[in-house]
């Protein structure tokens, strides 16, 4: 029998334009990435986050990472600041019965 879980993050996400890019970045994860249009630095910057957490999660130090970046439990809903963006970075799990 297979389990599947879906987690799913939302962090936050900063694009600026340099040159003929734009780079985007989580600040609070020290994760950066770019793109030839804002739109491409942000779906590029989803991507690097979730290589970044599931090699975490693989590795056993996710909960470390996430506490190391100051996060904790919060049980309020994430409400974006007025003007900042948000990133979904989707970490689905399976586990293998047997």
């Amino acid at each position: 029998m297979t389990t599947r879980l879906r987690v799913e993050f939302t962090v936050p996400a900063e694009v600026r334009e340099e040159g003929a890019y734009y780079v985007s970045a989580c600040p609070p994860l020290d994760v950066c990435s770019q793109g030839a249009t804002e739109e491409a630095a942000l779906v590029n910057l989803a991507e690097a986050l979730h290589l970044f957490m599931e090699s975490c999660f693989e590795r056993g130090t996710l909960e470390e990472v996430l506490k190391d970046c100051g996060f904790r439990p919060d049980s309020s809903d994430l409400e974006p600041a007025e003007g900042q963006r948000m990133v979904r970075v989707p970490l689905p799990l399976v586990a293998q019965a047997g």
